[in-house]
C-alpha cells in the first residue's frame, strides 16, 4: 500500500490532474486511483505545477451541462 500525500513530504508527492464528466478539474495523488467519476487528464508534476496547468486550461468554471444549457437558449 502506498503512503497517502499526507504521509509524504510535499516535495516527494507527485500529483495528477483529474477531470470529471462535467469538465471540472482537480489534483489527485498520482499513485492513487482517482475517485469514481474522475479521470486522469494526462498532466502530472508537483501540486503547484498541476494547479498552474489547471489555471491555464480551465477558463470557464461553469459545469459542462450548464454551459450547454445556456448555449441552447
Amino acid at each position: 500500500m502506498s503512503a497517502t500525500p499526507v504521509d509524504q513530504p510535499a516535495a516527494e508527492t507527485v500529483w495528477a490532474v483529474v477531470r470529471n464528466d462535467e469538465e471540472q478539474y482537480s489534483v489527485w495523488a498520482a499513485d492513487s486511483e482517482p475517485p469514481a467519476g474522475w479521470h486522469r487528464e494526462g498532466t502530472t508534476g508537483t501540486r503547484a505545477e498541476c494547479l498552474a496547468h489547471i489555471d491555464r486550461i480551465w477558463t470557464d468554471l461553469r459545469p459542462r451541462s450548464l454551459r450547454e444549457a445556456m448555449d441552447d437558449t
